[in-house]
């Protein structure tokens, strides 16, 4: 049985290493890294960035922009 994604973190990164998205990673030091995500857990992120591959912590992620936009969010009317 697959893993079912429930989370919005998830969600969004599985979307942008499905549609090989280029991400600009930004840490809590002020650095940015570019790059696109490979793959994720709960601790990590694999971005690769010119043919290396880079393990980033998410605890020292602030944020996560993406080139373009890749999800359509919209609020529930209920």
């Amino acid at each position: 049985m697959a893993k079912v994604l429930n989370n919005f973190q998830d969600v969004f990164l599985n979307e942008a290493r499905k549609t090989s998205t280029f991400v600009t990673i930004h840490l809590v030091n002020g650095f940015q890294v570019r790059g696109l995500v490979k793959g994720f857990d709960s601790y990590v992120i694999v971005l690769e960035t010119d043919g290396k591959q880079m393990l980033v912590y998410k605890h020292a992620v602030t944020t996560i922009t993406p080139i373009k936009p890749m999800l359509q969010i919209s609020e529930d009317k209920e």
